[in-house]
């Protein structure tokens, strides 16, 4: 598995992590915050297992590659059924 370029600019080699990632290390992958990692493992949408009795989790390294992947698949289907028309270009935001 090569580096990824995280959020910042920062490279992180997920061979080097461990097998595991901690939810600070997929939100920092992400760009997203720890609490959106939690919504995502509760909502099922991201694979993860409890360890120990206080909220902690653990995401596999493939478990997080296979949600990239159908994250990217859900976009692509998303803009598929949602032609770009000039007039959206005057919208703003991300997301």
């Amino acid at each position: 598995m090569e580096p990824h370029t995280a959020a910042g600019g920062n490279t992180v080699d997920l061979m080097s992590t461990g097998r595991f990632l901690s939810r600070a290390q997929v939100a920092e992958e992400l760009n997203v915050s720890e609490s959106q990692v939690y919504a995502l493992i509760r909502r099922r949408e991201l694979r993860a297992m409890k360890v120990g009795g206080r909220g902690t989790y653990r995401v596999g390294r493939d478990d997080l590659e296979s949600f990239i992947t159908a994250a990217y698949a859900s976009t692509a289907e998303w803009i598929e059924a949602h032609p770009f028309i000039e007039d959206d270009a005057d919208v703003g935001g991300e997301g």
